[in-house]
């Protein structure tokens, strides 16, 4: 189904939900996701490259020749599904900002609980498929960063907030920080655009999508296609680039069907572009720390 066919009919058919809502996600229409060499909008490959992955600091390990290795499962989905086999490495998406004059990395709040967990997690850059087929997943250890401090969070289930602000050790200076809404909010019915970690998977880039309820006041809802570890992803405006919000919630991810093979196996949850129950995003207006 195509995205302008429906975005007038559907701005408005879903109602209010909860930060204690599923953190799942799912797929609405065809499956957009893009690994980053399928990736051909120069735009949307300069976002990319401010978005990192969440992982966990003993899955990346420091490599001779300046690389970084990342360790972890592989996706087990149906063996004619996208992405089947690709390594698992991340937990969470995250993106990178300027504000005042300093640098920090935005992600949802359910994705660092303290400090502590904070200190635990690596934000890894360049984290991709950048050619068909590839399996080893090395960086520049220039890529990955580490956490100064959780400098603020909230998880709130009274206002559905969820949002995280992280100060790292060092500041990034081989990519451009993303612009980001401080005023107003977006339309209904506007195209958006989401570059993220689905379940922990090298950069996703998943376009066609819009939003489709945006009454409550600290997130609007959407048809992006996303899943666990999307959480924390920027979601951009695809009209000016800018980030209109951080995904953090949605339908349940995953299925089960007959595979090719005629056995039961994994597989992405498909819903039409106005149905189940949309994937929620924190607005950046509702991000305390930057008012």
């Amino acid at each position: 189904m195509t995205l302008r066919m429906i975005a007038t009919t559907v701005a408005l058919a879903f109602t209010s939900l909860t930060v204690n809502a599923s953190m799942d996600k799912v797929i609405y229409g065809d499956d957009n996701r893009l690994d980053i060499f399928e990736t051909v909008d120069a735009t949307h490959l300069k976002l990319a490259k401010a978005t990192a992955a969440l992982v966990k600091s003993y899955s990346v390990e420091a490599m001779r020749g300046g690389v970084s290795k990342l360790s972890g499962g592989s996706l087990k989905v149906c063996s004619d599904d996208k992405f089947n086999g690709q390594l698992t490495a991340a937990f969470c998406s995250g993106f990178l900002v300027n504000h005042e004059g300093k640098q920090y990395m935005v992600t949802a709040g359910h994705c660092l609980s303290s400090q502590s967990a904070c200190k635990g997690t690596k934000f890894v850059f360049d984290y991709a498929v950048t050619t068909p087929g590839q399996t080893e997943h090395t960086v520049p250890t220039t890529s990955v960063y580490s956490c100064k401090k959780l400098v603020e969070r909230e998880l709130n289930s009274s206002n559905s907030n969820d949002y995280a602000v992280v100060e790292l050790t060092k500041e990034v200076t081989d990519r451009e920080a993303l612009t980001f809404r401080t005023s107003g909010k977006i339309a209904n019915g506007d195209e958006i655009l989401v570059i993220g970690h689905p379940s922990g998977l090298p950069t996703k880039v998943a376009g066609d999508a819009f939003v489709r309820d945006n009454n409550a006041k600290n997130y609007f809802s959407t048809n992006l296609d996303t899943f666990g570890g999307n959480s924390g992803s920027a979601v951009f405006n695809a009209r000016t680039g800018e980030v209109e919000g951080i995904l953090v919630r949605g339908h349940n991810d995953y299925t089960t069907r007959r595979g090719p093979n005629g056995k039961s196996c994994k597989t992405p949850v498909n819903c039409e572009m106005d149905s189940c129950r949309g994937e929620d995003v924190t607005r950046t207006t509702s991000i305390g720390y930057f008012q």
